[in-house]
């Protein structure tokens, strides 16, 4: 009986000698490296207005209704907010009133209005109770005894931002603390109203405050109040609703104030004209069908030629024939994946750029995760074809059944009109859930959006996604090597 090394040896000398099978691997990684290209040719941005970027390095959405002042200096700036009203799209002419749970109304303090620029605010919100926000990413829940705060106050002490909140304007509660560098700045009263998320998709709200009890102290006492839009040309703002616009009016001493838009880091929703690395990695698709067709064959044709008889016979014990065959294209295959992701990502991501497409950017570590985790999904994939192939004995049947396992489950996911409870169903249970080692965007909890799975946001982690994928392939491959043991070759 040959030993283990020497089995492993025989089956990968099957591999590389039939033509077909390596020019399949082959293929697959050029697939991958094809589709980066297509994907960074196919949309071109250039002449867009810049994305903002934050003070963090990511895109951010800084469009709302800002009243403001210069200052310089250490100062205070007190208000009350009377009311918080929402309106949301009922047709494409009317609004109708309705609830923007993250709609914001408050004080802020910005190193400027160019969109990007460092902030820090405090606010109410439409069903949040009091925050603090800054940097864009940072949110602070104010107390619990301030859920019924109206009263908001911003303190500035040198680069240091202390946010409090009152229900009588009297009894103040300390929320937080930020950071904001300069003498120099623009403070005063915003309203931002993101857009409504609901079936699949976003439509745009507006949100106006009214204001009452403003009070600037200190070096801030002085300046005239103005309002803009800020960020009104900003890729990542949608506008206003037909028939609202932003404005602010002053009268018997309440300040009120209309606006949309959000103060908060940019996800696919907010940037839909942004791409990211999964988009560059759509060849993972073709490339998935080309391994398990090869993988599937490399087990299938042994059948079909009656050659398996010589295998079996050379090693009785059957079940180290399997694994050799599973070890030998699960290698071939990650070494095909690895280098197909390898040449994509940056490729891709290249063209991108030199034709104005902005890409989320990620971490070299990311990259190198997402490329190492394709690698590792496609030979998953080509391992889980080699067992069906030695249940079922016939390639076709192999193929379909690995393809509609997979590349089903992919579909679904792609589809935007797929109910977002499916969807997360479908990325959680099935193979698909691979996909997930693709995923590069974060979620965050202040930002209202559609975390699913088609615009890049996965319910499992990314290696938790291939975990669902390897308890397939090992059950398969138990039910593999135990038919095999009981069938006749």
């Amino acid at each position: 009986m040959i030993s283990f090394r020497e089995l492993l040896h025989a089956e990968w000398t099957k591999f590389r000698t039939v033509r077909g099978w390596v020019t399949g691997m082959v293929a697959a990684a050029l697939m991958m490296v094809m589709f980066a290209l297509l994907a960074g040719l196919s949309g071109s941005q250039k002449g867009a207005p810049p994305v903002p970027i934050g003070p963090y390095g990511g895109p951010v959405t800084d469009s709302f209704y800002f009243v403001h002042q210069p200052i310089t200096g250490d100062g205070s700036i007190t208000v009350s907010v009377a009311a918080l009203k929402s309106s949301v799209p009922e047709g494409p002419e009317t609004l109708r009133p309705g609830s923007v749970p993250w709609a914001k109304a408050g004080l802020i303090v910005k190193a400027d209005t160019k969109p990007g620029s460092p902030y820090v605010a405090i606010m109410l919100t439409g069903e949040h109770g009091v925050r603090m926000q800054d940097s864009y990413v940072n949110d602070t829940a104010g107390p619990g005894s301030a859920a019924s705060a109206r009263w908001l106050r911003l303190d500035r002490s040198g680069d240091v931002i202390t946010g409090y909140a009152s229900a009588d304007g009297t009894n103040w509660n300390k929320v937080g603390t930020a950071q904001l560098a300069g003498s120099s700045a623009q403070v005063g009263l915003f309203v931002a109203s993101p857009p409504a998320v609901g079936g699949g998709g976003t439509a745009g709200t507006v949100t106006t405050a009214t204001f009452g009890n403003l009070r600037v102290q200190g070096g801030w006492a002085g300046g005239t109040w103005a309002g803009d839009q800020v960020g009104a040309e900003s890729p990542t703002f949608a506008g206003y609703p037909a028939n609202a616009a932003g404005s602010f009016t002053t009268a018997d001493g309440h300040v009120t104030v209309t606006g949309a838009g959000d103060i908060a880091p940019a996800v696919r929703d907010s940037l839909p004209t942004g791409g990211h690395l999964r988009d560059l990695l759509t060849g993972t698709f073709a490339a998935l069908i080309a391994v398990i067709v090869v993988s599937a064959l490399f087990v299938t044709d042994e059948y079909r030629s009656a050659m398996i008889h010589l295998t079996l016979a050379a090693s009785p014990r059957r079940s180290r024939v399997l694994m050799a065959k599973a070890i030998v294209v699960w290698v071939v295959t990650f070494v095909a994946g690895f280098a197909g992701a390898v040449l994509a990502a940056p490729l891709g991501e290249r063209l991108a750029r030199v034709n104005g497409v902005y890409i989320f950017p990620v971490s070299f570590w990311t990259e190198l995760r997402v490329e190492l985790g394709t690698a590792a999904l496609l030979a998953t994939a080509s391992v889980l074809a080699v067992s069906v192939g030695a249940i079922v004995r016939h390639s076709a049947a192999a193929v379909t059944t690995v393809v509609v396992a997979i590349v089903l489950p992919y579909l679904l996911i792609a589809i935007p009109f797929v109910p977002a409870a499916v969807s997360k169903v479908v990325a959680t249970v099935t193979p698909g859930a691979a996909f997930a080692v693709q995923q590069t965007l974060v979620p965050y909890d202040q930002v209202a959006s559609n975390y699913t799975p088609y615009y890049g946001y996965y319910p499992l982690t990314p290696w938790a996604g291939v975990a669902v994928l390897a308890g397939y392939t090992a059950v398969s491959l138990a039910v593999a090597a135990l038919l095999l043991h009981r069938r006749d070759a």
